[in-house]
């Protein structure tokens, strides 16, 4: 098994999961900057030339969270976990890629991506209104996660991989987590899980 990646967002849970689970994957970093991404032996894999993807033998995955599936599946885990939940943990998966995600994910952009790849200053505007929006979001996690451990049922699940894959770079990036303190206390729960905060592979 091996898992095509680099070190920005998306990856991250994916690497998060395999550490977490200890699983035997070989790890194939690709470098954004040099556009390793787009070469042609890599689209022929993802013609997306997006990261990460998975490949299992026959199996290739291109998205996140359903490599995330796969993995917790493939390791007998009940983090993917049969019958009634999944339904519940799929509805997290598209809540976040359609609103979490795009206001934490662009606040990312703004304060980690522009310096690492030093695109510019972050954009004020653009600033403003993914806190607002932002905010919005987490008045609904926090809502959620009250009287709740986890996002889904009674355990982790790859739901919590998923839908908190930016909150690592909260402070970094400006996110105002200290007002949902649900979305807090969770955040710290990951935050105790090995590999969460230190999810790559050395190079």
């Amino acid at each position: 098994m091996k898992l095509y990646y680099s070190d920005v967002l998306a990856p991250r849970k994916t690497c998060a999961l395999i550490k977490h689970l200890k699983l035997p994957v070989e790890f194939a970093y690709l470098q954004l900057d040099k556009g390793e991404h787009k070469k042609p032996d890599y689209l022929a894999l993802n013609p997306n030339g997006k990261v990460p993807t998975l490949v299992d033998g026959d199996t290739i995955l291109w998205e996140a969270d359903a490599i995330l599936c796969y993995l917790a599946k493939h390791a007998g885990s009940d983090l993917w976990p049969a019958g009634d939940l999944q339904p519940e943990i799929v509805s997290w998966f598209s809540w976040n890629s359609q609103h979490f995600l795009q206001s934490g994910g662009a606040l990312y952009f703004e304060f980690v991506i522009k310096e690492r790849f030093k695109i510019g200053p972050p954009d004020a505007a653009a600033v403003e209104k993914a806190i607002k929006s932002f905010r919005s979001q987490a008045k609904v996690l926090n809502a959620h996660l009250k009287d709740r451990k986890w996002l889904v049922g009674e355990k982790l699940s790859v739901a919590d991989f998923s839908v908190a894959v930016t909150l690592p770079y909260a402070a970094k990036a400006e996110m105002p987590i200290d007002d949902f303190p649900e979305v807090k206390r969770w955040h710290d729960q990951l935050s105790a899980l090995d590999g969460w905060l230190d999810p790559f592979p050395q190079r």
